[in-house]
């Protein structure tokens, strides 16, 4: 069973949804990848969802530099590896998707992380807006290029 809340943020509201295993979900509006919570129960008391708010709440308020809450990522062995390379960025520092690709011991993997990066469930917590194109510039997100833009800009402000 799914559960979600919706959540305010600076980036407009954020749908949490998290198993009983971990959270699985963080999706702006107009999402790239995200249907909808069809089948999911809505549950603003859920211990998991209101603790992932009070850290997303801090890290937006610039008092916390790193997320610490049980996750279940869905995904592939590729997809999940990816997204464990993301976890491993600090906060404020950039990558390239090579250089994540290459992280992963996949070289010549660069679009197929792309892809993987793509469809990060997690955004925020599983840092995905930290990647860009070779060159540094802005390229991709499922949240869309503005809040992107914002959260890299919210984590060199601080």
């Amino acid at each position: 069973m799914i559960c979600y809340t919706e959540h305010c943020s600076p980036l407009g509201p954020l749908l949490l949804a998290t198993t009983e295993r971990g959270l699985c979900g963080i999706y702006f509006e107009q999402h790239k990848y995200f249907n909808g919570p069809q089948g999911w129960r809505k549950d603003a008391a859920h211990p998991r969802l209101r603790e992932a708010a009070r850290q997303l709440d801090e890290y937006f308020a610039g008092q916390r530099h790193a997320f610490h809450i049980a996750l279940d990522l869905d995904g592939t062995p590729f997809q999940r590896a990816v997204w464990e390379a993301l976890q491993a960025l600090p906060f404020g520092a950039t990558a390239s998707y090579q250089s994540i690709a290459q992280r992963i011991a996949r070289p010549n993997a660069i679009r197929a992380a792309g892809t993987a990066i793509g469809r990060n469930p997690v955004s925020i917590i599983v840092p995905c807006h930290r990647v860009l194109g070779r060159s540094g510039a802005l390229s991709g997100y499922a949240g869309g290029l503005s809040r992107k833009q914002y959260l890299l800009a919210h984590e060199r402000a601080a």
